[in-house]
């Protein structure tokens, strides 16, 4: 293991040297045309309820997903947090993991994808610091991610077009780079894009087709027309003080980790705001390390989970 994350970043750093192999330019982006624009193979970015439907006629889905490395140690909370989970139709409840290839055993991420759940790209290094994500050309994003798909269907046993989605490290975007490499390599949707603005009514998922009206945390953002490769833009959570936070573990004015009631309450609050408003995904990001070390976020979250499995109308997805 060891061997192959050397390898891994010396095959990236080499490729910072090199000169960019994709030296086609892409199309600037047009407005969003909706009359050209149609599912399932093109959205527009907005807050609309796809189909025209109305919010209580709009299923609720809300996706958990971890991110870094797979292990031993985290192994243990995802078996007790997720297996034998269901939702109220009968049908398994599923998590996404979002895998780095450095440190993660691959025997329990095929025992994670052979439980239902979905594995997804988060680059072979993560390397720090961000801003090696922000410059990282195309032959960079395309050895972190497209090579990682390769190694990860291999040692983990995956089917190669199972692995679909990706986020890059820290949410930091590229530009055009890393939706290129997607539509390059068949990778479908990217997780990687948070927003500010469309916390309420959220933002639904788009494709790439049109300009994005998305707002640009972390530049550069594309602004390429890549047609058919999806976004699904990180809803923040809103902190007890009423600032947002793209991922769970980052919420700077949260509960004490060691309240479970009011973490039970905090993470029921901001699930309400989608459940009550446009119904976009619910997205639960965070980091196994914020749960293991405090059982009372741990149990809070459990309670969460089982209230939302007893709902007929809300769904764990990936």
């Amino acid at each position: 293991m060891k061997r192959l994350a050397l390898l891994a970043l010396l095959l990236v750093s080499s490729a910072t040297l090199a000169e960019d192999s994709s030296s086609e330019v892409p199309a600037a982006a047009e407005p969003c045309d909706r009359e050209a624009c149609k599912l399932p193979n093109c959205r527009c970015s907005g807050t609309d309820i796809p189909g025209g439907l109305t919010p209580r006629d709009t299923p609720q889905f809300v996706v958990l997903a971890f991110e870094d490395s797979v292990h031993e140690e985290n192994i243990v909370t995802y078996r007790r947090v997720l297996y034998n989970r269901r939702n109220s139709n009968g049908c398994a409840a599923s998590a996404t993991f979002f895998v780095s290839h450095l440190y993660s055993n691959y025997v329990f991420v095929n025992e994670l994808y052979n439980r239902g759940h979905e594995v997804a790209l988060h680059s072979m290094t993560h390397m720090n610091p961000s801003t090696y994500w922000r410059d990282a050309t195309y032959d960079v994003i395309k050895q972190e991610f497209a090579d990682q798909r390769v190694q990860m269907s291999h040692f983990a046993n995956i089917p190669f077009d199972s692995i679909t989605g990706m986020r890059v490290p820290f949410l930091q975007l590229s530009g055009d780079n890393s939706f290129r490499v997607m539509s390059d390599y068949g990778l479908k949707y990217d997780n990687s894009w948070a927003t500010n603005a469309y916390t309420s009514p959220a933002m639904w998922p788009y494709t790439l087709d049109y300009q994005s009206t998305q707002d640009c945390l972390a530049p550069p953002c594309p602004n390429a027309s890549i047609p058919g490769v999806w976004v699904n833009p990180i809803i923040p959570w809103v902190d007890l003080d009423g600032k947002p936070c793209s991922l769970v573990h980052e919420c700077y004015d949260a509960p004490d980790r060691f309240n479970e009631t009011e973490w039970f309450q905090f993470i029921l609050s901001n699930f309400e705001r989608h459940y009550f408003g446009n119904r976009a995904p619910f997205g639960v990001f965070l980091l196994e390390a914020v749960l293991y070390p405090y059982p009372a976020v741990l149990r809070a979250l459990e309670r969460f989970l089982d209230v939302i499995n007893n709902l007929d109308d809300v769904f764990m997805v990936t």
